[in-house]
């Protein structure tokens, strides 16, 4: 299900990420680490709380038996409760106005990436920066000009999911076209044969509402965990 099997595939596909394991051979721990995400599993017994600490102030996802472990490693531990959408619908396309371009990014959009507000970089983040993501072929984006928008791009690449992770520049009058760009990327994905996910926080209300008007609908929740700095037991037993 997505968004964990997404996460993992698009690891070995893109190798944007990183795989960890306790020892090469027969690990019993394996974590698959991209952009800011993680995910653990395996025996938690095989570790010690210094060995998490290279994934401090990333968002864990872990089943429970971890949580000690995690709690132990980490000076602050916060679970965000998170629902996974699935695409059940389609939405008419809309019209962009005047002036505006809705168009898929190639690899001379890189530069236009870079200069998007730096709390808009995390959308880059999976592919390995801009100009990955630009030459990925799996992103979408609004154009003002030679401005960027709005971005809705693939933000984990599975064999049969692709969650989809969208930003929009903070401006009131813009927010409805980050729907255009989605609805471009979910025909894309639909025309490679997967189906399109969509994953956020429950408080999340504003993506909560452009994936239900994307013809999105809840699947699961789920947990994981925003984690802060090692513990100084963690990073004494690291040194």
């Amino acid at each position: 299900m997505p968004p964990s099997a997404a996460l993992t595939e698009h690891v070995l596909t893109t190798e944007a990420g990183r795989w960890w394991v306790d020892r090469v051979i027969q690990p019993r721990v394996i974590a698959a680490e991209c952009g800011d995400h993680v995910l653990l599993r395996g025996d938690p017994r095989a570790l010690t709380p210094s060995d998490l600490a290279v994934f401090a102030d990333r968002y864990v996802e872990a089943p429970g038996r971890f949580l000690p472990l995690i709690g132990a490693a980490f000076q602050r531990v916060v679970p965000w409760q998170r629902v996974v959408y699935v695409k059940r619908s389609s939405v008419p396309a809309a019209r962009p106005p005047r002036g505006v371009t809705v168009r898929r990014l190639n690899t001379r959009d890189a530069r236009a990436l870079t200069t998007l507000p730096p709390a808009m970089s995390w959308i880059h983040r999976t592919w390995g920066g801009p100009e990955a993501l630009a030459r990925s072929g799996h992103a979408w984006a609004a154009f003002q000009g030679d401005r960027i928008v709005a971005v809705a791009c693939t933000y984990f690449l599975g064999t049969t999911y692709e969650d989809v992770a969208c930003v929009t520049v903070p401006d009131p009058r813009l927010q409805y076209l980050a729907l255009d760009c989605v609805n471009a990327l979910c025909s894309d994905i639909a025309a490679r044969g997967h189906t399109p996910s969509w994953t956020c926080s429950t408080s999340n209300r504003p993506g909560r509402l452009l994936a239900w008007t994307a013809g999105f609908r809840p699947e699961r929740e789920y947990a994981h965990y925003a984690v802060g700095p090692p513990t100084a037991t963690g990073r004494a037993a690291a040194g």
